[in-house]
């Protein structure tokens, strides 16, 4: 199963960043191989600069090896080792008409000290942040979410997207991240559900992405703004990075596990505002995006 996903996410990893780097029209992501002292490595593209994407990365790893004492206490485990593996990316618009999108699908093993498999999971989603609220865009994106859970399993879509719009949530601001999309965590094998059933899932999910996200860059690309709009993209790009770096599980178990820090960090925006208690004008668009940010709602 492990050499099965990483070789999925080899070929998403390519089709996505193909797929970008066209709609970008003028930058291209740089690719870095790098390997991992404890075992394994990545495949870590970035893209920066260009006429649509103004930072983004799109990378895949796998990393094995004795699971670190902090992540031990984590996981309520003892002395094992493991394997993960997985594809995350991360994109950041120039336009703040364009949402930044964030997207991740793992695989995770671990396994006793005569290397058994003592424990097997995929996790993954996919959520959407826009800096100004285009409510079809929100409700074309969930509508692909539904679609590619609804082939499998039609409790899969309200319940992920539930526990999406519960992980993002910015508890110290009270807030969500995002209007959200799908999360799911430690999908494993039951009664009635193989592992196969969801690698079948979670590469459905996958290969959703593009037609997710596609669509919407390109009806806000060339849509104008001013500098008070990108001025509050930023100030909002603030409050992704808080995220990151105060609740994110994925960003604690790379630095956990002596992840590489320059993938972990790509997630981060190039320009960021932080201004003591901003608050929108009533009634204004920006007002409209943090009251949904506040209360999250159903768009499909």
């Amino acid at each position: 199963m492990k050499d099965k996903f990483y070789t999925y996410i080899q070929q998403l990893q390519d089709s996505i960043t193909s797929k970008l780097e066209e709609l970008d029209g003028s930058a291209t992501f740089q690719q870095d191989l790098w390997e991992r002292e404890e075992g394994g490595g990545g495949r870590t593209r970035v893209i920066e600069n260009g006429s649509v994407f103004e930072k983004g990365g799109v990378n895949i790893s796998k990393v094995h090896g004795p699971l670190p004492k902090s992540m031990q206490n984590y996981f309520e485990v003892g002395d094992v080792d493991f394997f993960a593996c997985g594809l995350s990316l991360v994109i950041h618009p120039k336009s703040p008409m364009v949402p930044t999108v964030h997207a991740n699908w793992r695989y995770f093993e671990m396994y006793d000290k005569e290397g058994n498999i003592v424990d097997q999971w995929f996790g993954g989603g996919q959520d959407l942040t826009p800096y100004y609220l285009f409510e079809e865009d929100a409700t074309h994106f969930h509508t692909i979410c539904k679609k590619a859970c609804d082939a499998h399993n039609p409790e899969f879509y309200p319940a992920y997207k539930k526990k999406c719009d519960d992980y993002f949530w910015n508890t110290h601001r009270n807030e969500a991240r995002g209007v959200g999309g799908l999360f799911f965590d430690y999908c494993k094998a039951t009664e009635g559900t193989s592992m196969e059933d969801w690698y079948n899932f979670v590469t459905e999910v996958g290969d959703s992405f593009l037609e997710a996200y596609t669509p919407i860059v390109e009806k806000r690309k060339d849509l104008p703004y001013s500098k008070n709009q990108r001025d509050w993209q930023e100030i909002r790009r603030g409050r992704y990075v808080e995220f990151n770096l105060v609740h994110d599980k994925g960003t604690l178990f790379g630095l956990k596990t002596n992840g590489r820090i320059e993938s972990i960090l790509m997630s981060l925006p190039p320009h960021v505002q932080w201004r003591y208690d901003h608050h929108p004008e009533k009634g204004s668009e920006e007002d409209k995006l943090i009251e949904v940010l506040q209360s999250p709602k159903d768009w499909v």
